[in-house]
């Protein structure tokens, strides 16, 4: 097995491990916070839940899963004390699925590490070359109409 040099990687390589290495130093520091639970993945699924509790059923179609699959995902979360349900006010019936204190912090978290993270980047390599970087990043984004499931808080792993 040959090693690979990251400088000859394309865009689609580098922005991708670039990703991945951001990801992981966000999760190395809210491990370091009390979230050594938290996984990368598990933002997909409070991305819908920061704007307003959902049932299951909602939260299954923004994730475009099974309810079932959407109802084991809640449970691990629930487990770990991240969400947890109750009533729905407007239909008894009904179980509303929401973030929980803890649920909250980890988001808030994860918010300050990576502001953080950006100050120690634009401090190394310069805030011009740090915006630049962005906003090609968004420019390709949107090039690839790829902006709207952002903006929407719809964001799926790739398939």
């Amino acid at each position: 097995m040959t090693d690979f040099d990251p400088a000859s990687a394309d865009l689609s390589l580098s922005s991708l491990f670039t990703g991945w290495a951001l990801s992981d130093e966000i999760q190395r520091r809210l491990a370091g916070d009390g979230f050594g639970d938290a996984r990368f993945a598990d933002g997909v699924i409070f991305q819908h839940l920061v704007p307003k509790p959902l049932t299951i059923g909602e939260l299954a179609k923004r994730l475009e899963v099974s309810q079932q699959a959407a109802s084991k995902a809640v449970a691990d979360l629930e487990k770990r004390g991240y969400l947890s349900r109750a009533s729905d006010p407007a239909d008894g019936r009904a179980r509303l699925v929401g973030l929980t204190a803890r649920g909250d912090a980890v988001i808030a978290a994860a918010r300050r590490h990576r502001a953080e993270l950006e100050t120690e980047l634009r401090e190394k390599f310069g805030a011009d070359r740090l915006e630049a970087a962005r906003r090609l990043l968004l420019d390709v984004l949107r090039h690839l109409d790829a902006d709207a499931p952002v903006r929407s808080r719809r964001v799926r792993p790739p398939r």
